[in-house]
């Protein structure tokens, strides 16, 4: 394995980011590219923690000859959203100087497919060299893998619906439990650049074989050794059955029992009434009907009538909850995937 230490500097003098790129050469020029990242919400660990146990194994498989398809690997993507502390709490989802989510308005490919990146030496916000060069490390490969998390969650993913039911194997490999399907993606996220530039350079449309997500890695507290390892080894064990590494002889994974996988038009976002202290009565990962209590919100704490109830809007599958007890009139409280659709329509990301 080679790592390679880039330099982005900052706007300002004495002001500079490294970003961190591990490249695995495979022996086999026809196999599957990879491209895997993760902390690009520098907030969101449980990815970096995954990388963490993969990096080994890729490394011993290119050691003993079983890699076949070449894998570059950022295990922090985002330096620069690493470094925002505010007052001891870590931000790392929206640029302080910018006030951009770091996982939007990455550029995407023109009407023509011509798509233009910002360089090392362009004159324009960091945040935005970072973004252009984290797609062109992705560019190419048919193989790309975004690693986040959630606030409280299951184990799920989003996938383009026109590369699905094909990356159900994934799905089963990571033991998800749920999977997200999008048509249109309107914020630009960096999985939605990266499919728009595989459907621009694809060779008369044909996407069979690649795969583009956002992994979400169960909630934000969920990083220890075990969970870390088990991540690590279910997406090897994809690698593995997309011709990425060597397959040993084990049968191939299947879908949990009870998976869920819906159009994200299916997804309620269900919305705190008021503001208050919140206790949960239901949790990710539980099937809930309509009107089941999901949670009360107190706002006049000791009286009869000191708490307000939020009801299921609809029966489905609890997908996440918020992972602080206070909340804002307004702020999401909880993802419900529906056993109806929500909404006629949904274009871009579920949240800010």
């Amino acid at each position: 394995m080679k790592t390679e230490i880039e330099t982005i500097s900052g706007e300002t003098p004495g002001i500079a980011y490294e970003l961190i790129v591990h490249r695995l050469e495979g022996s086999d020029q026809s196999a599957p590219r990879v491209y895997i990242q993760a902390g690009l919400h520098a907030d969101e660990r449980p990815g970096v923690a995954a990388l963490h146990f993969l990096i080994p194994m890729l490394e011993k498989a290119e050691a003993e000859g079983r890699l076949l398809g070449s894998v570059t690997l950022v295990p922090h993507a985002n330096p620069i959203g690493a470094a925002q502390h505010l007052y001891g709490d870590h931000m790392g989802r929206f640029s302080t100087g910018s006030r951009v989510n770091f996982n939007r308005d990455f550029p995407v490919p023109d009407e023509s497919g011509v798509r233009a990146l910002d360089t090392a030496a362009s004159a324009t916000f960091a945040e935005r060299r970072l973004k252009s060069r984290l797609l062109d490390l992705a560019d190419g490969c048919p193989i790309v893998l975004d690693l986040h998390c959630d606030d409280e969650s299951v184990q799920y993913i989003y996938a383009p619906e026109q590369l699905w039911p094909e990356m159900a194997d994934l799905a089963a490999c990571l033991d998800a439990e749920a999977a997200l399907l999008w048509d249109v993606g309107a914020d630009r996220a960096f999985e939605e650049a990266v499919f728009e530039q595989m459907k621009a350079s694809a060779a008369g449309g044909d996407l069979s074989g690649h795969c583009v997500t956002t992994v979400e890695l169960r909630g934000q507290n969920d990083v220890d050794a075990a969970l870390g390892r088990k991540d690590a080894e279910g997406i090897y064990r994809f690698l593995q059955a997309r011709g990425v590494v060597t397959a040993n002889a084990a049968a191939a994974p299947r879908l949990a029992d009870g998976f869920v996988g819906k159009p994200i038009r299916h997804v309620d976002m269900v919305l705190a009434p008021v503001g208050g202290t919140i206790l949960f009565h239901v949790a990710p990962g539980e099937r809930v009907e309509a009107g089941q209590m999901l949670a009360e919100i107190i706002v006049n704490p000791g009286r009869s009538d000191g708490t307000v109830a939020v009801l299921a809007p609809q029966a489905g599958f609890v997908l996440t909850r918020r992972i602080r007890r206070f909340i804002r009139m307004g702020d999401n409280l909880l993802k419900i995937i529906g056993d109806k659709a929500a909404v006629a329509s949904r274009e871009g990301a579920l949240e800010d």
